[in-house]
């Protein structure tokens, strides 16, 4: 029954053939490659955004200019910020330890005071003592020493405290004054937007003038020289996709050129919305100027073989058979598919005479 129906279908296309079109396959390369397209991106390309809001004070660079780590981009206006740094400078001013030298060196010579006494009550004690020893003194004589001497004791004790306190204490202000002069100057730097990186701004959003704010974007900034090629890819195609495939690009900038790249990176987390995944590539060889935003059509490239025995896919029908020049229908085992030809694995050789079936 199987072969009656290909002989009927061998007749059915026979008849409904272009009787021309006839080939022979041919012994050519293939390449089979996943479709994708995308937009240029320059490397650490980041939008940057203000940390706080404000009115944009000054402008320091344009579009096109080349920034350092670190290069103040622009500057947002706040005059309360600005009282606040001088104020926490003269609260820190006020408290630092060396302005208040005086008040432990007061303490000091306490210390050294009530030193002295306890030593000197003390050496009066001991004497009245050895007296007393002798049977020379009286006993109350004694006893007003000996209260004497502890009376210097506990009043150079409250002096070791006093002092220990007060340097606590002016240590404690001191350092929280630090603090929050430190706290003053990091806001005071939020004021000022700089760049995160070596690069290029690509674009500002904001004037001299304007108002900025935490939620809205003021500048583009990413790397001069180096590009990365952001891809869409099917999540049909995403299992056949690894690092360090080659990308065959074409830049809609350089038509008719045609550029090499590499998968770099593999976004994991596919988009829920139009169900691809973010594929990443960089070019082995970039073409002399480029920019960001750039738009591309790219083939990555999953297996290539040569010298293999090929067909126009408009040869192939139903994806398994082929017209020979004499009406035969035969089934034939394919391989690999691009655009425009598929391998053929077994059924036909190169010197079989092939007719193109009406589609």
């Amino acid at each position: 029954m199987k072969i009656r129906n290909l002989a009927l279908l061998s007749i059915f296309l026979f008849s409904c053939r272009d009787s021309d079109e006839t080939i022979k396959p041919s012994i050519e390369s293939i390449t089979q490659s996943v479709y994708s397209s995308g937009f240029l991106k320059s490397k650490d390309q980041y939008q940057a955004y203000a940390s706080v809001s404000g009115i944009v004070k000054q402008v320091f660079v344009i579009e096109g200019d080349t920034v350092k780590k670190g290069d103040a981009i622009l500057i947002v206006s706040n005059e309360v910020q600005k009282l606040n740094e001088e104020n926490a400078w003269i609260v820190s001013d006020f408290n630092a330890l060396s302005s208040n030298q005086g008040k432990l060196n007061e303490a000091a010579s306490l210390i050294e005071f009530t030193g002295n006494k306890m030593r000197n009550d003390s050496a009066l004690f001991y004497r009245q003592k050895n007296l007393w020893g002798q049977e020379i003194g009286t006993k109350v004589e004694l006893e007003q020493r000996e209260l004497a001497l502890q009376n210097s004791k506990n009043t150079y004790n409250s002096a070791l405290i006093r002092y220990n306190d007060l340097k606590r204490q002016l240590n404690f202000a001191a350092s929280q004054a630090r603090k929050n002069l430190s706290i003053s100057q990091a806001l005071a730097s939020d004021y000022t937007l700089k760049s995160e990186i070596d690069g290029i701004v690509y674009n500002i959003y904001k004037l001299k003038g304007e108002i900025v704010s935490p939620q809205t974007s003021v500048a583009v900034i990413g790397a001069a020289d180096k590009f990365i090629l952001e891809m869409q890819v099917d999540e049909n195609d995403i299992l056949m996709i690894r690092n360090g495939q080659k990308v065959v690009v074409n830049l809609d900038s350089y038509k008719g050129k045609v550029f090499e790249a590499m998968v770099t990176r593999i976004n994991p987390l596919m988009n829920e919305r139009n169900k691809t995944f973010m594929v990443e590539a960089e070019f082995i060889k970039r073409p002399e100027r480029i920019y960001p935003n750039i738009t591309f059509e790219a083939n990555i490239v999953i297996q290539e073989k040569s010298g293999v025995l090929l067909i126009p896919r408009s040869y192939l029908l139903k994806d398994s058979l082929v017209i020979k020049s004499n009406g035969d229908t035969v089934v034939v085992k394919t391989g690999l598919k691009d655009y425009q030809k598929v391998e053929i694995l077994n059924g036909i050789n190169k010197d079989d005479e092939l007719l193109k079936p009406v589609q």
